[in-house]
């Protein structure tokens, strides 16, 4: 049954995570995407800075959310899947930083994660193309830290899910990592076959997907049961928004700057079962405090609408529970 989900970022804080996942919850959300990547930002990382969080041990990390895993619990809200701190690798980060995200930050992600029962991490391809000389030499940089990680999945019960990036060149936004979903379907299967295993999944970002032109009908189809956890949110086609669905258009007769009705229609083609899970923290801070309620009940709104598309239960949206 398809679950409704939710970003942590904005909603859930460490000095009182119980309350945020009671707010999700009472907002219509029976899952969440945990915010790992929030407590070592990207925009640290690519300014070459680091904070000592994932310098506490394995025992102190969980000690640290537990409150976080009991106060989910309590709610009735499944953390269903996180988001690795990225970039994980920093093209001008030299060894001991880049060392230190594979080495350290990457696997007490998969730590923290099997810690809270979590079934998939999402992370972030390396962005060396231009570096390297071509896509497929900067997949098998990818690889070789998907590969790292592998045997942790494997003891942890855990898919990896690589993600449709966008990258810069000139001003301009471009197509990143992962944005070729035969390629994607191929180095998955072969990623799986060779580790014995489900260890390998996908993550389908639509406001990415919009600012490269990608056709959601089409990768969503060609990935198929591969497919694991999605992004949504929503953009004007030129920045990396997080916003809510529906919420820009391209011309005034209303038409959609983002094709959610191919976004529809692929998950409705590949049987899509999981969790409709939002990518839009950034809306809570954009709307007032008071009005942050009201704003998570309507991006649940919209998941409830999106599941009774897919399983054409129009009548009737499906369960959150």
């Amino acid at each position: 049954m398809i679950s409704i989900g939710v970003q942590t970022n904005n909603i859930v804080n460490d000095s009182n995570p119980a309350e945020g996942f009671r707010l999700l919850r009472a907002a219509g959300f029976s899952c969440a995407d945990f915010s790992l990547n929030s407590y070592l930002t990207n925009t640290s990382l690519y300014q070459l800075e680091k904070n000592d969080f994932f310098d506490r041990t394995d025992a102190e990390l969980e000690y640290y959310f537990a409150s976080h895993k009991a106060g989910a619990a309590t709610a009735g809200v499944t953390i269903h899947q996180m988001h690795m701190p990225y970039p994980a690798y920093v093209p001008n980060g030299g060894n001991d930083l880049n060392n230190y995200l594979q080495n350290t930050v990457a696997r007490k992600s998969m730590n923290i994660c099997a810690f809270f029962g979590c079934p998939y991490i999402v992370v972030h391809g390396f962005k060396l193309a231009r570096n390297l000389g071509s896509e497929e030499a900067e997949w098998a940089q990818t690889e070789n830290f998907l590969d790292s990680l592998a045997p942790l999945a494997k003891e942890r019960h855990i898919t990896i899910c690589i993600e449709n990036l966008y990258n810069s060149s000139g001003g301009h936004l471009v197509e990143g990592p992962c944005c070729d979903a035969k390629k994607a379907a191929e180095r998955i299967d072969r990623f799986n076959a060779r580790h014995h295993g489900d260890l390998l999944g996908f993550c389908f970002d639509t406001g990415h997907a919009n600012l490269t032109g990608i056709d959601f009908e089409s990768f969503l189809t060609t990935l198929g049961d591969r497919l694991k956890v999605l992004h949504i949110h929503d953009n004007d086609g030129v920045c990396d928004l997080h916003q809510i669905p529906y919420t820009f258009t391209k011309t005034r007769e209303n038409t959609s700057s983002t094709d959610w009705t191919g976004f529809l229609n692929g998950l409705k083609r590949i049987h899509f079962d999981r969790v409709l899970s939002f990518e839009t923290a950034p809306v809570l801070s954009a709307f007032p405090e008071e009005m942050k309620m009201q704003a998570l009940g309507f991006i649940a709104d919209i998941g409830k609408y999106f599941a009774a598309s897919i399983t054409g239960n129009m009548s009737g949206p499906q369960e959150t529970a």
